[in-house]
């Protein structure tokens, strides 16, 4: 009896250790839902993986432990979709991760090379973020991950971007490494690529035909490079690119800098839509809209010029009646004015105006008033020009006066002419 009841005693013994793995009871130090499938162990300053697991999880978050090692410790969770190993002191990808993941975070560990084996036979994976890492060499392997579509390098010490991408992926972030070469065919085969991210690396180029077969691309970053806007032999790809690509492109290069290399074609006359987003297409935020406005603004002030009168313009023309030339006024009322000036009445006709600026023939009297009327002008200071065109173009109650040197000289002629007459009569 003694030894039955004994025998009954070692079977629970066994059976109570047995039944935390059998049965998935959810270990002490983590949270379990969903039937104990999904499980988050975040937190734990863990060393080591928790007792109780059960085989078939789904969801295991590790993140925020003190893992240094996890190789070969996973490989029995054949049905795990998403796996988070983020904020640890890893040093490299775990080997031998179950085939069955979508989803990998790796982010914020001590990984500095991501080995071919790494993700050599992971079919299935769609997201793989091994951010805020260390790694200075990325070997991928053709035709694998082909499920990819999520692929995050950024904040590594990248000096080359990675080759053999996986031609499904969507998105690759490579931003806030040492990126500074891109080398040929390592974009060509990314068919179904719409966000690339370039930003906060260190391109001062991007090599001839790159971006060329990225027909899908919808956005891509470019700021915080070192471009070297003043060689445009190299640079003149990726500006000719970013004029004609439908994508969005931020952070242009050498938005704040004039692109003689790249259009021959004038600059227009204002801003247009796409030069105020901070995604210019080509600029920075703002800073399409300057240079167009500079021009305009230019040459309004260059049309204000053309219609101030001024004396010092080329192009002396005749005054009617006389071959000392006069420099020319401005397109405008001028005509008026000088025909007024020129066109005087005899001076029996005392108090007359002025002749109306029309197409009537000079008279003999012209001769005698132009003769002193462009030395007058000659004499006259360049600051008074427009007010003597005023006074000119507008008549007023003096428009009727001859001028006295003209009547003198008139009068004179006069005073001869009856003087011989005299004389004529007498003898």
């Amino acid at each position: 009896m003694e030894y039955q009841i004994l025998n009954t005693s070692t079977c629970l013994l066994v059976l109570l250790v047995l039944i935390p793995t059998g049965l998935g009871i959810c270990p002490s130090s983590c949270k379990c839902s969903g039937n104990d499938r999904n499980v988050d162990c975040s937190g734990r300053n863990l060393t080591v993986l928790p007792q109780g697991l059960q085989d078939n999880l789904t969801y295991l978050n590790l993140s925020f432990n003190q893992f240094v090692d996890l190789d070969h410790q996973l490989t029995r969770f054949t049905n795990l979709r998403t796996l988070d190993i983020s904020n640890n002191w890893l040093k490299n990808v775990p080997a031998h991760l179950p085939k069955s993941l979508w989803e990998l975070y790796a982010t914020n560990n001590n990984i500095k090379v991501l080995q071919k084996l790494d993700t050599a036979y992971q079919w299935n994976l769609r997201v793989l973020d091994i951010s805020r890492n260390m790694v200075e060499r990325a070997v991928l392997i053709n035709n694998t991950l082909s499920s990819l579509k999520f692929l995050n390098l950024s904040s590594n010490k990248l000096w080359t971007v990675p080759t053999n991408m996986p031609y499904n992926i969507e998105t690759v972030d490579l931003s806030k490494n040492f990126l500074s070469q891109i080398l040929p065919g390592t974009l060509v085969r990314l068919q179904h690529l719409t966000g690339l991210y370039l930003h906060n690396n260190k391109f001062s180029y991007i090599p001839d035909k790159a971006f060329d077969q990225l027909s899908q691309l919808q956005v891509v970053t470019l700021y915080n490079n070192p471009w070297s806007c003043s060689d445009n032999q190299n640079i003149a790809y990726v500006l000719q690119w970013v004029q004609g690509t439908a994508a969005r492109v931020i952070g242009a290069p050498c938005a704040e800098q004039p692109w003689p290399w790249v259009s021959t074609s004038p600059a227009p006359e204002g801003p247009t839509a796409l030069d105020s987003s901070p995604m210019i297409k080509g600029t920075k935020a703002g800073d399409g809209a300057s240079e167009p406005t500079k021009v305009t603004k230019t040459h309004k002030q260059f049309k204000a010029k053309a219609v101030t009168p001024l004396v010092t313009q080329s192009h002396p023309v005749l005054f009617p009646g006389t071959d000392r030339p006069l420099l020319r006024f401005p397109d405008g009322p001028q005509e008026a004015a000088a025909t007024r000036t020129i066109l005087v009445q005899d001076s029996t006709e005392s108090n007359s105006s002025l002749s109306p600026a029309t197409g009537s023939s000079t008279t003999p009297m012209t001769l005698s008033i132009t003769s002193g009327m462009p030395t007058n002008y000659s004499k006259m200071p360049q600051s008074t020009t427009a007010t003597l065109r005023k006074e000119e173009v507008t008549p007023s109650a003096a428009d009727g006066r001859v001028p006295s040197r003209a009547s003198s000289w008139h009068s004179g002629l006069l005073y001869l002419a009856l003087l011989h007459a005299l004389a004529v009569a007498m003898d």
